[in-house]
């Protein structure tokens, strides 16, 4: 469980500031920071001044983690702001790499399928197929992506012309806004609302979207709409009338949805996660994302995928193999007998999709109530492994 301490609301704006403390007027690091390139020289400014990084990716220059992961070595403090585990996915997992890496198979250690190995599209057509109940194609209706930030990087390229727009909830995953930026898109920004900041104990269930203030931002220039539940960093699982009123304005407007669901097994009793996908006339406008590094602990493993029509997997498709063209065979393979073995156990209480949930629930419970104890105000997530907190009564 990883907790990001700070006003939900002033996420976006708190991550702006620590950006202004490391680097100066400039855009170079300040004091505080390694510097890269001496720009002293004027033979190296003369250089720099031709080469210098191009406007439409000026957008992506500050990372988050980049930022804080400096910041804690800086301030020698615990950074428990980056979302991954601290222990081993299921040991059939490097099993499975093992033995793909070791057998006397040749093509396991040559390119694969480009927009995904034979194998695994498979594995994740059957296991798909079962949950939004409708019969996917394997080879024309799932791409595999270097992590699931490559399937929302083609996604978002693949579908975005200058000047279109991109509705993004606040909070929001911070490669959201500057790959629509780099894509030449605008982003239209609106905020989940505290529907009970009175309430004793906060649940990221109160957190919602005004539907006023959402179809306000509906027009003819929008593009596309991206959704991410349960939601990083709040923890939010929409319901299906969020769903709903989300779904009936991308089809009033003709306009696509990225859903990014990789936490999509991490859901917490009694909450169920619905897939946008399943809602009537929703696939046919629907791009959904996947990753494997969330579903089975293994985030180093950066294996992720996209699914939705044929129609619309093309444009993704195209940038794709124009960036990327293959991820790698042995680790594809190693996921998809990974895949398989879970599908067989779908449903059942030892099947990894459930006891990883069941798992963190009562160490979500814990941390709630410690940082209770120590005069925070938490927000308790649906699903997820992230948790806010409220220190202003530190402030």
């Amino acid at each position: 469980m990883v907790i990001l301490v700070g006003t939900a609301s002033k996420r976006v704006r708190c991550f702006q500031t620590i950006s202004s403390f490391l680097f100066n007027k400039n855009n170079r690091f300040s004091a505080s920071a390694p510097t890269a390139i001496d720009t002293n020289c004027a033979a190296d400014k003369f250089v720099m001044d031709k080469f210098k990084l191009p406007s439409r990716h000026e957008a992506g220059v500050y990372s988050v983690w980049i930022e804080f992961s400096q910041l804690a070595v800086t301030t020698k403090c615990l950074n428990l702001g980056q979302g991954f585990p601290d222990y081993d996915p299921p040991s059939r997992f490097s099993d499975y790499l093992a033995q793909v890496a070791t057998e006397k198979n040749s093509f396991f250690n040559q390119y694969t399928r480009g927009f995904g190995h034979a194998r695994l599209v498979k594995a994740l057509a059957d296991l798909y197929s079962k949950l939004i109940d409708r019969k996917i194609d394997p080879m024309n209706e799932i791409m595999v992506t270097v992590g699931a930030y490559e399937a929302l990087y083609c996604a978002i390229q693949g579908n975005i012309e200058v000047g279109d727009e991109a509705i993004i909830i606040e909070p929001f995953y911070d490669c959201y806004e500057p790959m629509v930026r780099t894509a030449g898109g605008i982003p239209r920004f609106i905020p989940l609302r505290n529907t009970k900041p009175n309430a004793s104990t906060s649940h990221s269930s109160d957190w919602k979207l005004d539907p006023d203030e959402l179809a306000s931002l509906f027009n003819s220039k929008t593009k596309l709409i991206i959704i991410n539940t349960p939601h990083n960093p709040l923890g939010k699982i929409f319901d299906y009338d969020e769903l709903t009123m989300i779904a009936n304005l991308a089809k009033k407007h003709n306009v696509l949805v990225i859903s990014d669901e990789v936490y999509e097994w991490l859901v917490y009793k009694p909450t169920q996660h619905i897939r946008i996908a399943t809602l009537p006339e929703m696939w046919q406008r629907t791009i959904t994302i996947g990753s494997a590094g969330k579903t089975f602990s293994m985030t180093g493993w950066k294996l992720g995928w996209a699914y939705g029509p044929s129609y619309l997997m093309k444009n993704l498709c195209v940038v794709h193999q124009t960036a990327i063209y293959t991820c790698a065979t042995t680790v594809q393979e190693a996921a998809a007998r990974g895949f398989e073995h879970e599908i067989a156990l779908l449903g059942t209480p030892n099947s990894y999709f459930q006891t990883l949930s069941d798992e963190l629930q009562p160490k979500m419970n814990y941390l709630f109530k410690i940082l209770q104890d120590g005069g925070f105000k938490p927000i308790m997530p649906e699903g997820g492994y992230f948790m806010i907190a409220d220190w202003t009564n530190f402030g």
